[in-house]
């Protein structure tokens, strides 16, 4: 949900109806104030220069993006109605305490705080699953923060290959990551998606990742996020196409369906293709690799080659072994 309940609770179980009508396994928002994020300062340092949010301070963007603590039971209670889970990102150590009094089940780090270490330990000896974006995160940084879980001895992790960029263009993706990170942490790995369409959730899903993060919006609600969100329309096909990808992508796997095994009467095969009498020789001229398989396998067309008809076959017989001369 992040940002885009526009400030409106209305809006924010809106989103938790609608995002579960589309398919959506678990509902994640965001548990921050501005004073949790950064200060309120005037210094240069503190304003966005270019970008979706040019010109903002971070208080100012983060006091107006934030999702009011007094929702957030709201919405969970929402979710646990729909059938959904709830998620939250905490950002400090009271966010983290919060969350724990609405019993969460399980915490999200954001890309941005991956390197927050002491939050990391303080948010994982909750003994919760946590799931981490590492958007901007080099790999002695990843590796900082999965030690940290597992000194606190938490050892349920999930990575989510992110690219921090809003929107995040295909060629800085880098998709290729998820079956390394995987094997490198040895840990489930998914992807939090900031790519326009589905197509990133795709293709992510087709690589082995175990979860896709989108940001979703309503129609017509603008915020600080919806400028790189996707619509509940575009997310229900997205829902779709992730499953479809995932069943798609089942392997390896090499027995024959059913559907092949019915096909298989159509593979090529040795047939007579002119009349032959008793003790004429199987030649190029008059036996055929053809359409369906009723005859001998094709890889034994040159053990025949050059052999001896025991009958009379006649032209369209598929060959078998009893009429060859041994």
């Amino acid at each position: 949900m992040s940002a885009n309940h526009g400030g409106s609770l209305d809006n924010a179980l809106e989103i938790v109806r609608e995002a579960a009508k589309a398919g959506a396994d678990c509902l994640k928002i965001q548990t921050y104030t501005a004073d949790s994020l950064t200060i309120d300062s005037d210094n240069e340092c503190f304003k966005i220069k270019g970008g979706l949010w040019d010109g903002y301070k971070l208080y100012d963007l983060y006091k107006e993006a934030g999702t009011p603590y007094e929702w957030q039971g709201l919405i969970k209670t929402e979710c646990e109605k729909y059938g959904m889970d709830f998620l939250s990102t905490p950002f400090d150590k009271d966010g983290v305490d919060f969350l724990e009094s609405l019993e969460v089940e399980a915490y999200k780090i954001a890309s941005f705080e991956l390197v927050d270490i002491p939050l990391i330990e303080y948010t994982a000896s909750k003994g919760k699953p946590m799931i981490m974006s590492t958007g901007m995160a080099s790999i002695d940084e990843i590796q900082d923060a999965i030690d940290a879980c597992h000194r606190v001895g938490n050892e349920q992790i999930i990575l989510l290959k992110c690219c921090s960029e809003y929107p995040a263009p295909w060629p800085d993706m880098h998709l290729g990551n998820i079956p390394d990170m995987s094997k490198r942490f040895n840990v489930p790995v998914g992807l939090s998606d900031h790519s326009a369409g589905s197509l990133g959730a795709v293709v992510g899903v087709a690589l082995g990742a175990c979860v896709i993060e989108k940001h979703v919006m309503l129609e017509g609600v603008d915020s600080a996020d919806s400028k790189f969100s996707m619509t509940m329309t575009d997310f229900a096909q997205m829902v779709k196409d992730v499953r479809n990808a995932k069943m798609i992508a089942e392997g390896p796997n090499y027995e024959l369906t059913d559907g092949e095994k019915s096909s298989t009467v159509f593979r090529r095969s040795i047939f007579v293709s002119k009349d032959i009498k008793a003790g004429d020789i199987f030649s190029e001229d008059n036996i055929s690799v053809i359409r369906p398989s009723n005859g001998i396998e094709p890889k034994y067309y040159d053990d025949i080659v050059g052999k001896k008809a025991v009958k009379d076959v006649s032209k369209g017989t598929p060959l078998k072994w009893e009429l060859i001369e041994e």
